[in-house]
């Protein structure tokens, strides 16, 4: 059972961080964008890919709790990773909150910031996923 558990939170963590990958992408399209119908579809683009994404989430947090639970929350390597899928969830709400300036009209930040914010959700799987599988303490 723990192997299927753990297969399955794979799959929606792979996909709820292709969302956040992309859509921080679709952000910085809407930074550069300035023909009112592109815009909408752009903002309309990051909603449906950000509902989606948020639908992701839930079964990759539920299976990791519930793999937490079965390994037991003894590791350091495991405080590590939950808390930087805390900071990853921040992330994704953060997302959504631009993603609402966006359709506001009122984003006030550069492309260029949005490219380096798009780095984020890279650096976040990248330890998270030696954090869970080199498990160096």
């Amino acid at each position: 059972m723990y192997l299927w558990i753990k297969a399955l939170h794979i799959v929606f963590i792979a996909s709820w961080f292709a969302g956040l990958f992309y859509l921080p992408r679709i952000f910085v399209n809407l930074a550069q964008e300035t023909n009112p119908a592109a815009l909408e579809r752009l903002q309309g683009m990051a909603r449906r890919l950000y509902r989606f994404t948020t639908i992701l989430m839930v079964p990759a947090l539920l299976l990791g709790l519930w793999l937490a639970m079965m390994i037991g929350m003894k590791h350091g390597w495991l405080h590590a990773k939950l808390l930087l899928v805390v900071l990853a969830i921040g992330y994704h709400h953060a997302c959504g909150s631009i993603l609402k300036k966006f359709e506001r009209g009122v984003n006030t930040r550069s492309h260029t910031w949005f490219r380096w914010f798009n780095e984020v959700p890279v650096i976040l799987l990248l330890v998270i996923v030696i954090l869970a599988t080199v498990k160096p303490f």
